[in-house]
């Protein structure tokens, strides 16, 4: 069974262009809408996989319906689609969990891998604003194993396998009280910011440096 998926764009031309694409992809597009609030509206009726949306819509923001999708904690994982490469909006986006979020000048390259991506449960950024973030904050492993203990990289090495604290507590054999303060220890050691699931994201993005991290 293919991917469900709601879209919305307040441009009809690249509301048209986006739902051939993707349908040409073989996945199911089941609303379509041209502003904010519709968009949300159908993602709340019509529990989609996905939601793709512009951030600058009428009535609602892309920005403002993901952040009510994570709010009212809708199993729709969002992808934005839009011409801001502004990281204010960046970071707004991942503040609210944006699973995906694609520059339109690179969309035709990008949006089914992102796609992919996002129904397996991984983050996926245009590759100008991935460099923006690991720009922001980057180690290498036989740094990150100088600034963590070993019970903390096993932490974060949990977190990049999408482990919630609560399933990391029960394979380290402690509380999640335990795991959320390793959480704040190491989001202090690596300079994160402390908004939402930031340490997850960039767990994500850094597997492979938090692979070669010895314990």
């Amino acid at each position: 069974m293919s991917a469900t998926i709601v879209i919305a764009d307040d441009h009809p031309l690249m509301l048209r262009g986006l739902s051939d694409f993707i349908t040409s992809k073989g996945f199911d597009i089941i609303g379509s809408a041209e502003d904010g609030q519709t968009a949300y509206n159908l993602i709340v009726k019509l529990k989609p996989d996905l939601a793709l949306l512009d951030i600058r819509m009428p009535k609602m923001t892309g920005l403002e319906v993901a952040e009510a999708c994570f709010k009212n904690e809708l199993d729709t994982k969002v992808i934005l689609i839009t011409f801001d490469n502004e990281e204010h909006l960046f970071d707004k986006a991942r503040a609210c969990n944006v699973y995906g979020y694609i520059l339109k000048e690179f969309a035709v390259e990008e949006i089914e891998t992102c796609i992919a991506h996002t129904l397996k449960g991984e983050h996926y950024f245009s590759q100008e604003m991935a460099s923006y973030l690991n720009a922001k904050v980057t180690y290498s492993s036989s740094t990150l194993t100088e600034l963590l203990t070993p019970t903390e990289i096993k932490v974060v090495k949990l977190l990049s396998e999408k482990l919630t604290s609560t399933e990391i507590a029960e394979q380290l054999m402690c509380s999640p009280r335990t795991i959320e303060k390793h959480r704040s220890n190491i989001v202090k050691k690596l300079d994160l910011k402390k908004s939402h699931n930031e340490l997850m994201l960039w767990a994500n993005m850094n597997k492979d440096i938090i692979n070669d991290a010895t314990i």
